[in-house]
């Protein structure tokens, strides 16, 4: 009996941190292009993008550029294969609309830069609005993306697929220093580490119940 209730607040607080944890990620970038190791470095040091349930059957992607290392994201791509949303908004304002961020569906080239050496296949984009350098998103600015969920589809498997890799965003970078541009693409989501303490406790209460039979 004891084994049995063990096991059921276990799960119990496994589904409960990951329902708490699943309401907004995190995610960061990795540089593909790699056309300087320095400019790289700067991306993905700075670049995130928070994903979130935005309620009413909407997703909000929120893309920032933190940190004091010049550099412009200047076009924005999903490769979402499985056709999970179709756009709904875009924050133009960004988080500092006093500097200035604005976007426009579309962007040219219409895949990302790059993204053809990891079968990167953009169904949707979106660049700055000319000129890039002023209007992209700046270090210190942010732009977010609110997309509607397809029919039957769920904040949860949005998640799913960022985890599985079958979603991803990608981000073309101009405007370093050096006066180079990079492409990347996002880390996909880590499985919550609840899931693997879930899976070593179950494992650890079957162990304890075998050995009291």
């Amino acid at each position: 009996m004891k084994s049995t209730k063990y096991l059921s607040m276990l799960g119990f607080l496994c589904v409960a941190s990951y329902a708490i944890s699943a309401q907004a990620v995190t995610l960061s970038f990795n540089c593909i292009t790699n056309t300087s190791a320095t400019d790289c470095g700067i991306g993905e040091a700075q670049l995130t993008v928070d994903v979130s349930d935005a309620g009413s059957n909407t997703v909000l992607f929120e893309f920032f550029n933190t940190g004091s290392d010049q550099s412009t994201i200047a076009e924005i791509y999903f490769d979402n294969g499985s056709s999970l949303f179709e756009v709904a908004s875009i924050d133009k304002a960004g988080k500092v609309p006093s500097q200035g961020v604005s976007f426009s569906v579309g962007a040219t080239p219409p895949n990302l830069p790059g993204g053809n050496g990891i079968s990167f296949s953009a169904d949707f984009s979106m660049q700055a609005d000319n000129p890039a350098p002023q209007w992209g998103v700046n270090f210190g600015e942010s732009v977010g993306i609110t997309f509607t969920l397809a029919s039957a589809k769920t904040f949860a498997d949005v998640i799913d697929e960022l985890t599985t890799g079958h979603l991803r965003m990608g981000l073309h970078v101009t405007n370093f220093t050096s006066g180079g541009s990079d492409s990347f693409v996002n880390n996909p989501v880590p499985i919550p580490a609840a899931v693997w303490l879930f899976g070593s406790g179950l494992l650890g209460l079957v162990g304890i119940a075998r050995r009291r039979r």
